[in-house]
């Protein structure tokens, strides 16, 4: 598998679907009692530096973050795109010191996307972007959208596991 189809893979079957599907997975009854944030892209940028490589997973992490910020949340660029960065590169530095088994890799899937939530509210924070209680952003947002994010990425773990791997197999002067 070549690089342009892991980003064919990420921008039409991730990106595009996370921004337009996802308002029929999330129950109705949730609706007024928490707010639950798809990062479909994060966790597959995530599952880059846990199996392919951290540096990859910075770039992917920039690049589609930077994309997110012009096409979701405009109101202040580079928030996601750090965010995602900084995560998916520090996924790919606590892959190497633990054993590639599901439990630590969701687990690290886990503080990436909890990480992530925490960057994403206190930057919005120090620039007084939003005025919300750190209690409150956290039982109400950012612990629903890790949870749904998780179950996402348990549910996507073995397909996205065989792509990457096999990405990574695959001989130097083959690869683009």
């Amino acid at each position: 598998m070549n690089r342009h189809l892991l980003w064919l893979i990420i921008l039409l079957a991730i990106f595009i679907l996370q921004g337009s599907i996802f308002v029929w997975l999330i129950p109705s009854a949730w609706q007024g009692v928490v707010r639950v944030t798809p990062h479909f892209t994060l966790v597959f940028i995530l599952f880059i530096g846990l199996f392919h490589h951290r540096h990859t997973a910075l770039i992917y992490g920039l690049l589609f973050g930077l994309l997110h910020d012009f096409n979701y949340y405009g109101s202040m660029l580079g928030v996601y795109s750090f965010g995602m960065g900084l995560t998916g590169y520090l996924a790919g530095l606590a892959q190497r010191r633990q054993p590639n088994l599901i439990f630590y890799n969701l687990l690290i899937t886990g503080m990436g996307l909890l990480l992530f939530e925490f960057l994403n509210y206190g930057i919005n924070r120090l620039f007084k972007l939003i005025d919300i209680d750190l209690k409150f952003a956290l039982t109400h947002y950012m612990l629903p959208s890790v949870l749904f994010n998780l179950l996402f990425a348990l549910i996507c773990y073995v397909p996205i596991r065989k792509l990457l791997e096999g990405k990574r197999n695959v001989p130097a002067g083959n690869e683009d």
